[in-house]
Protein backbone atom coordinates (compact mmCIF):
# COMPACT_ATOMS: atom_id res chain seq x y z
CA UNK A 1 0.00 0.00 0.00
CA UNK A 2 1.55 3.39 -1.03
CA UNK A 3 2.02 5.67 1.51
CA UNK A 4 2.58 9.52 2.12
CA UNK A 5 5.82 10.71 2.60
CA UNK A 6 5.39 12.49 5.87
CA UNK A 7 8.18 15.08 4.88
CA UNK A 8 5.90 16.07 1.49
CA UNK A 9 5.01 19.67 1.86
CA UNK A 10 1.51 18.40 0.86
CA UNK A 11 -0.42 18.03 4.14
CA UNK A 12 -3.58 16.25 4.73
CA UNK A 13 -6.55 18.42 5.25
CA UNK A 14 -8.19 18.01 8.18
CA UNK A 15 -12.23 18.48 8.44
CA UNK A 16 -13.25 21.41 11.01
CA UNK A 17 -14.97 19.63 14.05
CA UNK A 18 -18.46 20.72 14.32
CA UNK A 19 -20.95 19.91 17.23
CA UNK A 20 -22.88 16.80 15.38
CA UNK A 21 -19.06 15.33 14.62
CA UNK A 22 -17.99 15.64 18.29
CA UNK A 23 -21.55 14.40 19.33
CA UNK A 24 -22.33 18.01 20.83
CA UNK A 25 -25.47 18.90 20.21
CA UNK A 26 -27.04 20.26 17.14
CA UNK A 27 -26.60 24.41 16.84
CA UNK A 28 -30.18 25.34 15.06
CA UNK A 29 -32.75 27.74 15.81
CA UNK A 30 -36.29 29.27 14.70
CA UNK A 31 -37.12 32.13 16.05
CA UNK A 32 -40.17 34.25 15.26
CA UNK A 33 -41.05 37.50 15.70
CA UNK A 34 -44.09 39.72 15.14
CA UNK A 35 -44.63 43.13 15.92
CA UNK A 36 -47.43 45.54 14.47
CA UNK A 37 -44.62 46.35 11.83
CA UNK A 38 -43.39 43.27 10.74
CA UNK A 39 -43.86 39.09 10.86
CA UNK A 40 -40.38 37.72 10.56
CA UNK A 41 -39.16 33.97 10.78
CA UNK A 42 -35.14 33.00 11.12
CA UNK A 43 -34.17 29.69 10.93
CA UNK A 44 -30.26 28.51 11.23
CA UNK A 45 -27.85 25.78 11.70
CA UNK A 46 -24.50 27.29 12.90
CA UNK A 47 -23.15 23.53 11.19
CA UNK A 48 -24.28 23.88 7.65
CA UNK A 49 -22.77 23.88 4.40
CA UNK A 50 -24.16 27.48 3.28
CA UNK A 51 -27.42 27.39 1.47
CA UNK A 52 -29.54 30.25 2.16
CA UNK A 53 -33.86 30.77 1.22
CA UNK A 54 -34.10 34.94 2.37
CA UNK A 55 -37.89 36.39 1.00
CA UNK A 56 -37.68 39.78 2.79
CA UNK A 57 -39.30 42.30 0.44
CA UNK A 58 -35.88 43.66 0.00
CA UNK A 59 -33.55 42.27 -2.68
CA UNK A 60 -30.89 44.06 -1.55
CA UNK A 61 -31.11 42.74 2.07
CA UNK A 62 -31.52 38.97 0.99
CA UNK A 63 -28.44 39.46 -1.17
CA UNK A 64 -26.54 40.29 1.75
CA UNK A 65 -28.55 37.78 3.82
CA UNK A 66 -26.78 35.16 1.26
CA UNK A 67 -23.71 36.27 1.68
CA UNK A 68 -23.89 35.42 5.75
CA UNK A 69 -24.71 32.20 4.98
CA UNK A 70 -22.37 31.12 2.20
CA UNK A 71 -19.13 32.30 3.10
CA UNK A 72 -20.52 31.92 7.00
CA UNK A 73 -21.34 28.37 6.44
CA UNK A 74 -24.55 28.43 7.97
CA UNK A 75 -27.27 27.27 6.68
CA UNK A 76 -30.39 29.89 6.79
CA UNK A 77 -34.00 30.53 5.89
CA UNK A 78 -35.56 33.83 6.66
CA UNK A 79 -39.26 34.94 5.85
CA UNK A 80 -40.02 38.63 6.13
CA UNK A 81 -43.24 40.47 5.42
CA UNK A 82 -42.90 44.00 6.57
CA UNK A 83 -44.44 47.71 6.23
CA UNK A 84 -42.61 48.12 3.02
CA UNK A 85 -45.30 50.88 2.07
CA UNK A 86 -43.63 53.24 4.28
CA UNK A 87 -39.62 51.82 3.97
CA UNK A 88 -37.66 49.02 4.54
CA UNK A 89 -36.47 50.29 7.93
CA UNK A 90 -38.61 48.26 10.15
CA UNK A 91 -38.32 45.28 8.45
CA UNK A 92 -34.18 45.70 7.87
CA UNK A 93 -33.97 46.09 11.92
CA UNK A 94 -36.38 43.93 12.33
CA UNK A 95 -34.48 41.09 10.18
CA UNK A 96 -31.44 42.20 12.01
CA UNK A 97 -32.87 41.79 15.33
CA UNK A 98 -34.81 37.89 14.57
CA UNK A 99 -31.38 36.67 13.01
CA UNK A 100 -29.24 38.01 15.81
CA UNK A 101 -32.20 36.41 18.49
CA UNK A 102 -31.58 32.77 16.42
CA UNK A 103 -27.73 33.17 16.98
CA UNK A 104 -28.04 33.70 20.30
CA UNK A 105 -30.24 30.42 20.41
CA UNK A 106 -28.37 28.34 18.60
CA UNK A 107 -24.85 29.30 20.51
CA UNK A 108 -26.65 28.57 23.96
CA UNK A 109 -24.00 28.99 26.71
CA UNK A 110 -22.03 29.21 23.95
CA UNK A 111 -19.57 26.10 24.85
CA UNK A 112 -16.54 24.89 22.95
CA UNK A 113 -16.87 28.17 20.51
CA UNK A 114 -13.43 29.58 19.71
CA UNK A 115 -15.36 32.49 20.72
CA UNK A 116 -13.07 35.43 18.57
CA UNK A 117 -13.72 35.94 14.69
CA UNK A 118 -11.71 38.31 12.33
CA UNK A 119 -11.58 38.52 8.35
CA UNK A 120 -9.81 40.81 6.00
CA UNK A 121 -12.32 41.25 2.77
CA UNK A 122 -11.15 42.79 -0.84
CA UNK A 123 -14.12 43.51 -3.13
CA UNK A 124 -12.27 45.20 -6.15
CA UNK A 125 -11.40 48.61 -4.77
CA UNK A 126 -12.91 48.25 -1.49
CA UNK A 127 -10.90 46.45 1.79
CA UNK A 128 -13.26 45.73 4.77
CA UNK A 129 -11.90 44.67 8.28
CA UNK A 130 -13.86 43.07 10.77
CA UNK A 131 -13.48 41.57 13.99
CA UNK A 132 -15.79 40.10 16.35
CA UNK A 133 -16.60 38.65 19.87
CA UNK A 134 -19.21 36.82 21.18
CA UNK A 135 -18.79 38.35 24.52
CA UNK A 136 -21.90 38.54 26.01
CA UNK A 137 -21.59 42.08 25.93
CA UNK A 138 -22.56 43.98 23.07
CA UNK A 139 -20.77 47.06 20.94
CA UNK A 140 -20.98 47.71 18.01
CA UNK A 141 -17.51 50.28 16.66
CA UNK A 142 -19.21 51.32 13.56
CA UNK A 143 -16.09 52.76 10.77
CA UNK A 144 -18.17 52.41 7.20
CA UNK A 145 -18.23 55.48 5.26
CA UNK A 146 -20.79 54.75 2.51
CA UNK A 147 -20.32 57.62 -0.22
CA UNK A 148 -24.20 56.96 -1.72
CA UNK A 149 -27.84 57.15 -0.31
CA UNK A 150 -28.72 54.54 -2.09
CA UNK A 151 -27.66 50.75 -3.70
CA UNK A 152 -30.49 50.42 -5.89
CA UNK A 153 -33.52 51.30 -3.93
CA UNK A 154 -31.97 50.27 -0.57
CA UNK A 155 -31.06 53.43 1.89
CA UNK A 156 -27.66 52.54 2.74
CA UNK A 157 -28.39 54.06 6.28
CA UNK A 158 -29.69 50.42 7.32
CA UNK A 159 -26.93 48.93 6.95
CA UNK A 160 -25.66 50.27 10.33
CA UNK A 161 -28.93 49.89 11.59
CA UNK A 162 -28.96 46.22 10.55
CA UNK A 163 -25.79 45.59 12.87
CA UNK A 164 -26.81 47.59 16.07
CA UNK A 165 -29.76 44.80 15.84
CA UNK A 166 -27.39 41.77 15.49
CA UNK A 167 -25.36 43.10 18.00
CA UNK A 168 -27.62 43.93 20.77
CA UNK A 169 -30.00 40.76 20.61
CA UNK A 170 -26.50 38.09 19.49
CA UNK A 171 -24.92 39.64 22.51
CA UNK A 172 -21.77 40.43 20.79
CA UNK A 173 -19.19 42.83 20.15
CA UNK A 174 -18.02 44.10 16.35
CA UNK A 175 -16.03 46.07 15.10
CA UNK A 176 -16.09 47.25 11.41
CA UNK A 177 -13.46 49.41 9.36
CA UNK A 178 -13.17 50.53 6.00
CA UNK A 179 -9.59 50.43 4.71
CA UNK A 180 -10.67 51.41 1.31
CA UNK A 181 -13.56 51.51 -1.03
CA UNK A 182 -15.36 53.91 -3.28
CA UNK A 183 -18.22 52.10 -4.51
CA UNK A 184 -20.89 51.83 -2.04
CA UNK A 185 -21.85 48.22 -3.61
CA UNK A 186 -18.73 46.63 -3.03
CA UNK A 187 -18.12 48.37 0.69
CA UNK A 188 -21.51 47.16 1.70
CA UNK A 189 -20.92 43.54 -0.05
CA UNK A 190 -17.41 43.06 1.39
CA UNK A 191 -18.67 44.22 4.84
CA UNK A 192 -21.01 41.45 4.96
CA UNK A 193 -18.88 39.01 3.43
CA UNK A 194 -15.64 39.66 5.85
CA UNK A 195 -18.58 39.65 8.82
CA UNK A 196 -19.93 35.89 7.51
CA UNK A 197 -16.25 34.94 7.57
CA UNK A 198 -15.89 36.33 11.05
CA UNK A 199 -18.70 34.82 12.19
CA UNK A 200 -17.93 31.05 10.43
CA UNK A 201 -14.35 31.46 12.70
CA UNK A 202 -15.88 32.91 16.02
CA UNK A 203 -18.53 29.70 16.42
CA UNK A 204 -16.38 26.98 15.09
CA UNK A 205 -15.79 24.14 17.92
CA UNK A 206 -12.94 24.51 19.20
CA UNK A 207 -11.91 20.46 19.70
CA UNK A 208 -9.59 21.37 22.58
CA UNK A 209 -12.23 23.00 25.30
CA UNK A 210 -15.26 21.79 23.27
CA UNK A 211 -16.63 20.88 26.88
CA UNK A 212 -15.68 24.75 28.04
CA UNK A 213 -16.87 27.95 28.39
CA UNK A 214 -14.46 30.16 26.29
CA UNK A 215 -14.19 32.92 29.39
CA UNK A 216 -11.57 32.76 32.00
CA UNK A 217 -14.68 33.92 34.28
CA UNK A 218 -16.53 30.55 33.58
CA UNK A 219 -19.40 32.47 31.90
CA UNK A 220 -20.01 34.54 28.55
Amino acid sequence: MQTRDPRSPIADVLPVPTAPSLGLPPRIATVSRTTKETDVQVSLNLDGTGRCTANTGIPFLDHMLDQIASHGMIDLEVRAVGDLQIDDHHTNEDVGITLGMALAQALGDRKGITRFGHFLAPLDEALIQVALDFSGRPHLAYGLEIPTQRVGTYDTQLVREFFVAIVNHAQMTLHLRQLDGINSHHIIEATFKAFARSLRMAVEIDPRRANAIPSSKGVL
